[in-house]
């Protein structure tokens, strides 16, 4: 106070000075605020600014991802009209021009999608909260080639910057393309593009099913299975093969209704289904068709070929449960064709399938027989007919089942070639045979006595062939030379390469070879002169019946006049007279065989005919 503050604080209050003072204040206050206005202003301003810069950039994004869009991107009016196309749209349109654009989309899209699509557009119009989905739409482009898109329609009428219906239009062609060559080929035949099992399996049980509610709808099944093809596969290299299946598939085309279906099941199998037949005989009619076509020379290579087929036909009845069952049974015809001589066809009948129970009680008897030593040799003499004396014999195979007695080879060897069951019995034969013989060389030192064994083609597959033979003639110590082995024309023809080899091999260890049964086969003299072939047996087919069918006299002698000047020995089979067995001496036949001089013996009824010392 006494510094003057007292008289400060009482000192008389100025209103000029304060209203001063106010004004001031308060025009400070208010450049304040409209500085911090202003400031917002400019923030807001500049957030607007970089805002409408990110919109352009974005715009500019949007803009080159439309126009660098393979999709064609479209924004229609309700009715369809086009108020926006894409560049992609241009593109892919060629003549379309975004000046020009009274378009529709109805323009552009195959006439079979346009119900589809107004359908669409309304939809989408009517749910627009809803994007519309079209799995595949067929758009026409310049070339006016249809192309195929998926689309996808969203409404977007209320947006202020489309005001439309956006459409994007994705191209699946090659996708759809792809998709459709996968299931083609999953259920077609890569080399004759006939369908495949799959494929017939599915119309067959549809036809079968058609047929259980209908009973008066007909159809049948047939199945082709071309003879010989193995030799021609063989023979002529498996491109010749793929182009004679290609040649057969073209036949078996040839003419069917357009309801059949023809299928490669595979190999050299074919199957076809016969559909709203009249009755059974338009069914085995057709089948004798195709046989005749295909009996028709090929030409493959610039090379004629020949070929023909074993046919099955079956037919269906309200006892079968599947449509499998159809193609099993016309599958058994087929196989009874081929068993009852080829180049035939057989209506299935259920005795065949009884048959074929019968065949598979039969095998396992078979395995059993092998296990059980039920197999039993017996051998037929083989004469030569300059001195009238036994030379040797040939081994033929005996079955002596436990409960059917002596069982026929031509029963039971058929059904050990299916099974590969022939492998072992063959091996079995050889070594039973190479032993017998030696035994009676012993016995008989004085006559050099020969064994004849079949080989079979199955066994001409094995790797250790050679070795084989080989092991049993130092196992049984009978002398190489006394050995003849047999093998048909077949087996040399089915691979004439690989059978060449085993043959020179077999020769070089001093085996003697035979052809069996020539003249049945598809082989010639001429072709076979390139074989280390020691001897032909002439089948019984012409020996037995020389002496009453001057043809087969003639055919006859004609073999052996070609033997001799190829220096191959001839041995005739099935003979039974003493008429046949004088016109082969006049021949000069060198060997003579059959039920004239001995059946086929037992081992101890053998040991006799050699001991007797008989002159024929």
């Amino acid at each position: 106070m006494n510094l003057g503050a007292f008289d400060f604080l009482t000192k008389p209050l100025d209103l000029h000075d304060l209203e001063i003072t106010l004004h001031k204040t308060l025009k400070a206050v208010q450049q304040e605020k409209e500085a911090q206005k202003q400031k917002e202003l400019a923030e807001k301003a500049h957030a607007e600014l970089l805002k409408q810069q990110a919109l352009r950039k974005s715009e500019k994004r949007f803009r080159a991802l439309i126009e660098n869009s393979v999709d064609l991107i479209m924004i229609l009016n309700p009715d369809g009209k086009i108020i926006y196309s894409s560049p992609s749209v241009q593109r892919f349109l060629d003549d379309f021009n975004h000046k020009n654009l009274n378009i529709s989309i109805f323009n552009i899209i195959h006439a079979n999608d346009r119900q589809l699509i107004k359908h669409i557009l309304q939809k989408t119009v009517n749910n627009p909260a809803e994007k519309q989905y079209v799995n595949e739409l067929e758009i026409i482009n310049k070339r006016q080639e249809l192309q195929i898109f998926e689309a996808v329609f969203t409404n977007l009428i209320l947006d202020d910057n489309i005001t439309g219906i956006v459409v994007n239009c994705h191209n699946i062609t090659e996708r759809k393309i792809a998709e459709e060559k996968l299931i083609y080929d999953a259920f077609h035949d890569s080399l004759t593009k006939l369908p495949n099992r799959a494929l017939f399996m599915d119309r067959l049980s549809h036809a079968f099913s058609r047929y259980k509610r209908y009973h008066q709808y007909q159809f049948a099944v047939i199945f082709i299975d071309l003879d010989r093809f193995k030799v021609v596969n063989d023979s002529l290299g498996h491109l010749a093969g793929d182009q004679l299946i290609i040649e057969v598939a073209n036949r078996l085309t040839k003419d069917l209704h357009y309801n059949d279906t023809v299928a490669r099941m595979g190999g050299d199998e074919f199957a076809i289904l016969l559909e709203y037949i009249q009755s059974q005989d338009n069914a085995t009619y057709i089948a004798q068709r195709i046989q005749k076509l295909l009996q028709l020379s090929f030409k493959i290579n610039n090379q004629e070929v020949y070929t023909s087929a074993s046919i099955g036909i079956a037919f269906p009845n309200q006892d079968y449960q599947n449509s499998t069952d159809i193609l099993r049974d016309a599958d058994t015809a087929m196989y009874r064709a081929k068993t009852l001589g080829k180049a035939r066809q057989e209506v299935f009948k259920p005795s065949m399938y009884a048959d074929n129970l019968a065949k598979l009680k039969l095998e396992i008897d078979l395995r059993q027989a092998l296990k059980d030593n039920e197999l039993e040799l017996y051998y037929q003499p083989i004469i030569l007919l300059e001195t009238g004396l036994l030379c040797g014999f040939e081994a033929l195979l005996r079955w002596k089942h436990p409960q059917r007695g002596i069982i026929s080879p031509n029963e039971f060897i058929p059904i050990a070639e299916e099974t590969g069951l022939i492998i072992p019995i063959g091996w079995w034969t050889l070594e039973q045979a190479c032993k017998q013989t030696c035994n009676w060389q012993k016995q008989f030192s004085l006559q050099p006595l020969t064994i004849s064994v079949n080989l079979s083609g199955k066994q001409f597959s094995q790797a250790q062939l050679v070795e084989q033979i080989d092991e049993i003639l130092s196992l049984t110590c009978l002398d190489y030379h006394s050995l003849r082995l047999e093998i048909t024309e077949t087996t040399i023809m089915e691979n004439e390469k690989i059978v060449m080899e085993i043959l020179s091999e077999l020769k070089g260890m001093n085996v003697q070879l035979n052809i069996d049964d020539f003249g049945t086969g598809y082989s010639s003299l001429s072709r076979l002169r390139n074989f280390p072939i020691d001897t032909l047996k002439i089948d019984r087919s012409f020996v037995m019946r020389m002496d009453s069918e001057p043809e087969n006299l003639e055919i006859t002698k004609a073999i052996i006049s070609m033997a001799k000047s190829l220096e191959i020995d001839v041995i005739a089979e099935g003979v039974e007279t003493a008429t046949q067995l004088s016109l082969l001496r006049k021949l000069k036949c060198k060997y003579g065989q059959g039920y004239f001089f001995s059946k086929p013996v037992n081992s101890s009824q053998a040991t006799n005919l050699i001991a007797a010392a008989k002159i024929w």
